[in-house]
């Protein structure tokens, strides 16, 4: 895959600066994406913008990938892009250097690669929001990981986790001890086996879109009932399946968690609304299941902004 460089991004065309000015409509309901990838499954970066403006999104955090490898943790190279073909730490810097109201970055790097702290340090120090998105196939509890939760507790940045049963972070089970080891860390959690274990009866984690009625209790449920440091990204196909799979429990559960929830799109579509953007039919979904309006803007506006220190 052709990586995009400083100097071709510098050469964007003014369509795609023009394409980061929110259109009338949007301006009075502010909208923060934490979940976004530059160069998804090639898309180009104009059609990147242009998709945020068609959700009428105000400020998107970019995630990046880590370096291209062959190892077990990157399932040799299926995980490579973040299995998605998203481009890395640089990528994000720069089109968040030349756009900084529209966009902030992450920091990532496969965590069990020897230089993998320094890496990620490195682009905290120029001013990453967030270490993530971190979607590798290693323990979540192994040494590596908890040098980036230490990493994470020394900038005061959160760590996003992408769960997936048998791919990513392994032992979802046992993410409660690293709760209450780092509890000066906020994690956010998102992706299949997240959402999937809202539900009390999810027994069979195989199982990554469940489409059966929840029973409230589940892992994901009490991790954000019972530790003040765990967050969750409404994000994707599995963030989009936890709301529309149930909607009396999504009401409840929006009502429940409305301070710990937050809006982020991870679609790969150039449309950015109607059924075609997942991202655009979350923001739909929130809007009608949100328990009243200060609850909605709390999810896709203001708890971002307060965890992420965003000053918008």
């Amino acid at each position: 895959m052709k990586t995009s460089t400083r100097r071709e991004f510098l050469r964007e065309s003014a369509a795609a600066v023009a394409a980061l000015t929110l259109p009338m409509s949007a301006a009075k309901d502010l909208i923060i994406d934490i979940h976004q990838h530059t160069d998804y499954h090639g898309r180009s970066h104009e059609e990147m913008h242009a998709h945020q403006k068609a959700m009428g999104i105000t400020h998107t955090i970019l995630l990046p990938s880590g370096r291209p490898t062959s190892t077990a943790s990157t399932h040799f190279g299926k995980a490579n892009g973040l299995q998605a073909r998203a481009t890395g730490n640089e990528v994000c810097y720069e089109i968040a250097r030349q756009y900084p109201k529209a966009y902030s970055f992450g920091a990532n790097e496969v965590s069990d690669l020897p230089d993998a702290v320094e890496t990620i340090e490195k682009y905290l120090k120029l001013g990453a929001k967030v270490i993530g998105e971190s979607k590798f196939g290693v323990d979540c509890d192994s040494p590596e990981m908890q040098k980036i939760y230490q990493l994470a507790e020394a900038y005061g940045v959160p760590v996003l986790l992408h769960w997936q049963h048998g791919m990513y972070n392994h032992g979802f089970e046992r993410f409660h001890k690293m709760l209450e080891k780092y509890p000066r860390v906020n994690f956010i959690g998102h992706a299949q086996t997240w959402w999937a274990n809202i539900d009390k009866n999810h027994t069979d984690q195989k199982v990554l879109y469940p489409k059966s009625k929840v029973t409230p209790g589940g892992i994901t449920d009490r991790l954000l009932r019972d530790y003040p440091n765990m967050y969750g990204d409404l994000s994707a196909g599995s963030g989009l399946n936890s709301l529309m799979r149930d909607e009396d429990h999504a009401r409840e559960f929006l009502k429940r968690h409305q301070d710990k929830l937050m809006y982020g799109s991870d679609c790969a579509d150039a449309v950015g609304h109607g059924d075609a953007c997942d991202g655009a039919r979350i923001i739909e979904a929130v809007r009608r299941l949100a328990p009243d309006k200060k609850a909605e803007r709390k999810i896709l506006y203001r708890n971002a902004k307060r965890l992420f220190k965003l000053k918008l």
